[in-house]
């Protein structure tokens, strides 16, 4: 059963992509991919560690483009080759998660129509992310893996 998530506590941004599912999931499972297109224009990923596997644990900074680091952690929670990705999302390992991130790959004509929707625990909480410019990071991050996914160095 589907649960439709909350407006006040949620955040979903999603984009079509112009290449097969699968080819977009591996997109997600593999550092040396992400490391090339995940977070918003100007920044630049760094992973430290990666198990890709329910359970399993990806603690990564995202360099901005003013210099500050944003350390990052995800751990899966939910693997569904190549539909579905769950996992909780915080900062400094240790500390609590900030939401729970949902990605959705859903084939559409010769694409992928990927959705990234953050469930996080209060409307406080989702609307400091929005002032923080989220919902615009989340498009630009989608566009960055439009661009990666698309372009000659996956094609191969």
């Amino acid at each position: 059963m589907t649960v439709k998530p909350d407006p006040n506590t949620s955040l979903a941004v999603d984009r079509l992509i112009a290449a097969p599912r699968e080819l977009v999931f591996k997109m997600l499972t593999e550092a040396g991919h992400l490391d090339q297109w995940w977070g918003p224009d100007g920044f630049k990923t760094e992973t430290h560690e990666m198990e890709f596997a329910v359970g399993g644990l990806w603690r990564y900074t995202m360099h901005g483009p003013d210099g500050k680091d944003w350390p990052n952690w995800i751990r899966y929670t939910e693997i569904t080759p190549p539909e579905r990705i769950v996992y909780d999302h915080g900062a400094e390992v240790g500390e609590p998660a900030w939401f729970v991130g949902t990605i959705t790959l859903d084939a559409e004509g010769d694409g992928t129509r990927i959705t990234i929707l953050l469930q996080f625990p209060t409307a406080e909480a989702r609307d400091a992310t929005l002032k923080h410019g989220a919902e615009d990071g989340g498009k630009q991050t989608l566009a960055r893996l439009d661009a990666y996914v698309t372009g000659p160095q996956t094609q191969a």
